[in-house]
């Protein structure tokens, strides 16, 4: 394989810890290190006891706990949440949870500049990026800011424990799908093939572990390093097809983040494979199968994850809406992509059924 002579990789400070216990034991010395005194915790309902389990442990430097994230980042909850900072006198948030919460986070921090400390207790990726989403009228929009990056992440397998198998395999390959997409990303270089394979080699060994054993607490801290990795090549790239296909059905037609992920993917990788030959050799490699998106397709069915948009609640008449939307914005993507081919996508998508190599394909 020919090595590519030209790329460009950028950094951006963030401190990594990982270990279990982490969320209390950490969260509080990480504060102190950025000189954070007034911190507000934010969360979603079904995390708020992790997350005011984490805000006892900050003691007088948390002012409050803010238990209203919600999917997709609604702007009305970013209004209140950054109206809950500024009546608390906050110098900084704590993001607990998943992706919502540290999305909700990250508006926070894109409105007030102020500092963000993750503790994610899914496998979003969203807390090494410095990718924001916002939800108004239908539509998401995401954009990059570095102050939205989180300056501190803390890693805590024990708290992905109680996440349930359903959430726990769906929010895998999310993770799965930053790696996938940053392999043919216009921005992509050498590190980040290197990342993205390691990434997806250790999520696609661990969910099938999880989803025989949810305890198994190995496997867990092996899907949450899969989910960073993953989610540090999505935050070094630009986001393709697939991103903008599972961003439209997430916020026009309020379709579930992850569950949507896992649907969408092999038929964005079927797609797209004539124009990544890279790409689809390092999938190959790393699932250790001649046909990558059969593989993705099938390894979403051993862990009985939904692999159909029409069994997530997406209307048959949505399908053409949803493909001139997403035709009808620009975004950067190996192939060309035309209303007619997302609506392909879509379509097959929708019937679940196995995806079929595109024209060009070498299996």
């Amino acid at each position: 394989m020919t090595f590519p002579n030209e790329f460009s990789y950028e950094t951006r400070p963030v401190r990594v810890v990982f270990r279990p216990g982490a969320a209390v034991t950490a969260t509080p010395g990480e504060a102190a290190q950025l000189g954070l005194r007034r911190l507000l915790v934010v969360c979603g309902s079904r995390g708020e006891a992790v997350a005011r389990a984490v805000a006892d442990a900050l003691g007088d430097t948390c002012v409050g706990v803010h238990a209203e994230a919600r999917m997709h980042v609604p702007v009305e909850d970013a209004d209140r949440a950054v109206a809950a900072v500024r009546a608390a006198g906050a110098d900084g948030c704590v993001a607990v949870g998943g992706g919502s919460a540290i999305g909700l986070g990250k508006a926070i921090a894109l409105r007030t500049g102020l500092p963000l400390i993750a503790v994610p207790s899914t496998y979003s990726g969203s807390e090494v990026t410095p990718v924001w989403g916002l939800t108004e009228h239908g539509t998401k929009r995401t954009g990059r800011d570095p102050v939205v990056q989180p300056r501190s992440v803390v890693y805590d397998p024990r708290l992905t424990l109680s996440l349930p198998v359903p959430l726990t395999v769906t929010s895998g390959v999310n993770a799965l799908a930053h790696a996938v997409e940053a392999l043919y990303a216009p921005d992509t270089s050498p590190l980040v093939s290197v990342m993205a394979e390691e990434g997806v080699r250790a999520m696609a060994g661990a969910l099938p572990r999880l989803a025989a054993d949810p305890e198994d607490l190995d496997a867990r801290s092996r899907a949450l390093y899969a989910a960073w990795l993953c989610g540090t090549c999505l935050g070094a790239t630009t986001m393709g097809l697939h991103h903008k296909v599972c961003h439209v059905l997430g916020g026009t037609f309020q379709l579930p983040h992850a569950e949507t992920h896992t649907v969408v993917l092999p038929y964005v990788v079927a797609h797209n494979a004539p124009a990544a030959p890279h790409a689809l050799a390092v999938l190959r490699r790393a699932l250790g199968a001649d046909d990558a998106p059969r593989a993705l397709w099938e390894l979403a069915g051993r862990l009985g994850a939904p692999r159909s948009l029409a069994a997530l609640g997406l209307a048959e008449g949505d399908v053409t809406p949803a493909a001139d939307r997403v035709a009808g914005e620009p975004y950067a993507n190996p192939r060309p992509v035309t209303a007619d081919e997302v609506r392909a996508v879509l379509r097959a998508a929708y019937e679940g059924g196995p995806p079929e190599p595109a024209e060009g394909t070498h299996l």
